[in-house]
């Protein structure tokens, strides 16, 4: 593999050094009588591999390379360590799984989900929310467990209207992750749900519940609840208007501009176009 070298001492400081600089060095202490050594070093090579774009793997023999293993205080065989800058920031003696050695790495190696994540990060600083939406969604997919992704996730679904999402993303945030950002979505999310309770809809929901079969009232709770961040409650009367009546005053334009308006990647905005396209087609 291009990323696999030996280390010896003439090409240790142009790869210790210079290379380290750029990427990670994982660096492995292996002799050629050490078992573990050999167990070790497919793992470390496929690992090697899979990291290629940012990592590359170091061998020194030990035996051979007595000098380099004296300079780092190596003690015992295998020894793995991680080199950054010309530094070793994390390693371990002995030979370990590959989970264990992948949760190391990941602690220090660029993620596939962290571009998605900055991208939409940047946006959100932005207060473009509707193009975050379908990044961080990535990249939240790719790493379901990073609670920086959930949380500006969350962001963009309350500002995208879609409360439920935002509430079963930041509801399993443990008491140590709930910091200043996760309490400002929390509020979002209450300011939210007061405008959701306006006088307005409250009589329109009144006057509804009065009149059933009024699709003028459900179209005009249905903006209500729009503007009030509630897309899918909005989007189910319209479609109830919709599917009694295609041609029923603005309905449709109503529904379509509303399935418009939401992200993609926004699980209302497949939804909601499909039973809207079956009715359409």
């Amino acid at each position: 593999m291009d990323n696999v070298v030996d280390i010896t001492l003439e090409n240790f400081q142009q790869v210790i050094l210079q290379m380290s600089t750029e990427k990670f060095i994982l660096v492995d202490f292996w002799a050629d009588w050490c078992e573990p050594c050999k167990t070790l070093m497919p793992v470390l090579e496929k690992l090697a591999a899979e990291y290629s774009q940012h990592m590359i793997l170091a061998k020194v023999n030990c035996d051979e390379q007595q000098e380099i293993a004296a300079q780092f205080g190596v003690r015992s065989l295998p020894t793995v360590m991680l080199v950054k800058d010309g530094q070793p920031i994390d390693g371990f003696a002995g030979a370990q799984p590959e989970g264990q050695i992948r949760e190391m790495l990941q602690r220090h190696l660029p993620q596939p989900e962290d571009d998605d994540y900055q991208q939409a990060v940047a946006l959100i600083q932005q207060g473009n929310y509707a193009e975050a939406f379908p990044l961080v969604k990535q990249a939240h997919d790719l790493n379901a467990d990073r609670v920086d992704i959930r949380l500006a996730l969350a962001d963009c679904a309350v500002e995208m209207g879609n409360l439920a999402l935002a509430k079963s993303l930041i509801a399993p945030v443990g008491l140590a992750d709930q910091d200043g950002y996760y309490h400002a979505i929390s509020g979002k999310i209450e300011l939210a749900e007061q405008a959701a309770e306006s006088p307005e809809i409250k009589a329109l929901q009144e006057k509804l519940a009065a009149h059933p079969d009024d699709m003028q009232v459900k179209v005009d709770l249905a903006v209500q609840l729009h503007q009030a961040h509630q897309p899918e409650e909005a989007l189910a009367l319209l479609f109830d208007v919709l599917r009694a009546d295609l041609n029923f005053g603005d309905a449709k334009k109503v529904t379509l501009d509303m399935i418009n308006a939401l992200p993609d990647g926004e699980p209302l905005k497949s939804t909601f176009r499909r039973k809207i396209y079956s009715l359409l087609y």
